[in-house]
């Protein structure tokens, strides 16, 4: 972070952290882990969007920390899920693509550390891990609880026939599965049970059932994830009930639904937020929320039309900043300093530390993340090293203010100065020589 970042920062936590902060609040807090699907940087208000209506997210950044410079794990959606489970970073995962993956014996969650530390841990939404008879199923992975899709295929469709709790089908009225030959089994002909609003009351009674305890919740929303299949069959993949607010804007329909899915899980994050205040929790509670990666172009929806990657080049599928920044949000009334802005660059791999540093659970002894509570609290935050990716044979490199992007292994090094230039338009490697073999050096030094 640069010298006026930290100073934003901790001039911000001088003044929210002056009331002391209680036993209760200290010790264990309840940790929600809100993930959108394909939610660019620029797509929520507090982020800069000014078409799309999120007040209840922009609220919660009034009230807690924006973290601007906050990365996913991978610019796709299955290499992300398992960095943030394991805190390892894709030169150290099993995969950097979308390939499948099944979690296997050896593999250790952060929710199975939670576990061992008295804390329930639940999840909805997308898991992408392993089915019902799998060791990747979510119940054999530290979750006393999840209830959503368990393939990340069928999560294109917001009309499923059915979802899994704990590993058992659980039917959806109503929705009866396409016979197109596109559909691939993920567009629904029949359409009456949303898959998002079932998961929501789902995450919704798992915090109610265990507000006595200190629990993880981790809700993986689909929104606003297109249906590929579905736009290639009838041309429009941003499934949703109804286009609300935006039903006379005279937008495309895919526009359309964009921001009606955006603007309804905002409306639900405030449902959630409710619920802390209603059951008397917030103050020992963490809510984090943010993307898996950067805005999708698909399901006959285009990034551009709302800017959804706001001053960011790229989107998903790339590893320059739009790709893999993130807007995010971390709100813990007490804690996080309201209002503030941090600019640290932090990524997923770091959430498994931190979980167990909140709850004292013992971190892995092979990670590649680093405890962010300093941040949390306003207070000053170590620095990585660098960050990395890799993406197929893609590779991101950032260290400080520079950022270095390899678009093949035989390849040049693009290098940026993400200080001057966080659009990443001018490629400065020529004028940087020794900045550029230092990055091949840590490449070298990541990847297996």
């Amino acid at each position: 972070m640069s010298r006026s970042g930290y100073i934003w920062c901790v001039a911000a936590a001088a003044v929210v952290l002056a009331e002391p902060v209680s036993a209760q609040t200290a010790a264990q807090p309840n940790i929600i882990f809100i993930m959108a699907d394909d939610l660019g940087y620029g797509d929520l208000g507090c982020f800069g969007q000014e078409r799309i209506q999120t007040p209840q997210l922009d609220r919660l950044a009034k009230e807690g920390t924006r973290l601007t410079s906050f990365y996913a794990g991978c610019t796709v959606c299955r290499p992300s899920r398992l960095v943030l489970w394991t805190g390892r970073h894709t030169g150290h995962t099993a995969i950097n693509s979308n390939a499948s993956y099944v979690f296997k014996e050896a593999d250790t969650t952060v929710a199975e550390r939670l576990q061992k530390v008295g804390y329930r841990t639940g999840g909805v939404g997308k898991w992408a891990m392993g089915g019902p008879l799998t060791t990747g199923r979510p119940t054999r992975n530290g979750f006393d609880f999840w209830m959503g899709y368990l393939d990340q295929g069928a999560a294109h469709n917001y009309y499923p026939t059915h979802l899994f709790r704990n590993g058992k089908r659980v039917e959806l009225a109503g929705n009866v599965l396409s016979d197109h030959p596109r559909a691939r089994g993920r567009v629904s002909s029949q359409r009456r049970t949303y898959s998002h609003d079932v998961m929501t009351d789902e995450a919704l009674e798992f915090i109610r059932r265990n507000r006595a305890n200190p629990f993880l919740l981790h809700v993986h929303w689909t929104i606003p994830h297109a249906n590929n299949e579905g736009g290639r069959v009838t041309g429009d993949g941003m499934e949703t009930p109804n286009y609300g607010v935006y039903e006379s804007r005279k937008w495309p329909a895919t526009a359309r639904g964009h921001a009606a899915m955006i603007t309804r899980m905002d409306a639900d994050v405030g449902r959630i937020v409710g619920l802390l205040k209603e059951l008397k929790i917030e103050r020992r509670t963490l809510v984090f929320f943010t993307s898996d990666n950067g805005p999708h172009s698909e399901g006959g929806h285009r990034h551009e039309f709302f800017n959804s990657n706001g001053p960011l080049r790229g989107f998903k599928r790339d590893l320059y900043e739009g790709g893999i920044r993130v807007p995010t949000i971390a709100w813990w009334p007490g804690v996080t300093p309201a209002g503030a802005t941090c600019d640290e660059p932090l990524a997923f791999w770091d959430f498994v530390p931190t979980a167990c540093d909140l709850a004292g659970a013992d971190p892995p002894a092979e990670t590649d993340g680093i405890s962010f509570v300093s941040t949390l609290r306003g207070q000053v935050q170590t620095s990585h090293e660098f960050l990395y990716w890799r993406y197929g044979k893609k590779t991101a490199i950032r260290a400080g203010k520079w950022k270095a992007v390899r678009i093949k292994d035989d390849g040049a090094w693009r290098l940026f100065d993400l200080s001057e230039d966080i659009g990443e338009t001018d490629d400065v490697a020529d004028a940087h020589p020794q900045i550029a073999k230092e990055m091949q050096r840590r490449h070298e030094a990541s990847s297996p």
